[in-house]
């Protein structure tokens, strides 16, 4: 099977002519990240790792000193819940790749684009929502 990858950039694209590109031209001229087998993921090198883990550590102190605390939630989680999170959050639109049988993937959004993700897909991603053990709209059937 042949490399699909494409090459390195000879040039930076310019950030106010595509945006994305210039993204991607940045990170892999950085070397922070390389494409993976995968299409539309990568391979997070030793300085990209080590900028994550700065990053992590900031917004986890900063969290820290708000009183709040870090939660993971699964990995995988049924449909319904997106359908769900869109009926209360007006444009949502979730970004996944939607698990159809055990072992094959069906996917949407930037997945078919071949692209690296600016937010990763990966289980490390850190994202700013919060949990509450009790809300006006908590249910004993699930999030909300």
């Amino acid at each position: 099977m042949a490399d699909e990858r494409p090459a390195m950039p000879k040039a930076i694209t310019r950030k106010s002519e595509d945006f994305d590109r210039w993204y991607t031209d940045t990170v892999r001229r950085a070397e922070l990240a390389d494409y993976a087998p995968v299409r539309g993921c990568m391979v997070i090198r030793p300085y990209g790792y080590a900028l994550w883990e700065r990053i992590q550590r900031a917004l986890d102190d900063m969290l820290k000193r708000t009183g709040h605390e870090n939660m993971y939630f699964p990995l995988l989680i049924p449909e319904s819940y997106l359908l769900k999170e869109a009926e209360h959050v007006e444009g949502f639109a979730p970004e996944v790749a939607w698990v159809t049988q055990a072992g094959r993937r069906s996917s949407r959004s930037g997945w078919r684009s071949g692209r690296p993700r600016r937010r990763s897909s990966a289980r490390c991603s850190r994202t700013g929502s919060t949990a509450t053990a009790t809300s006006p709209c908590s249910s004993t059937s699930g999030p909300t």
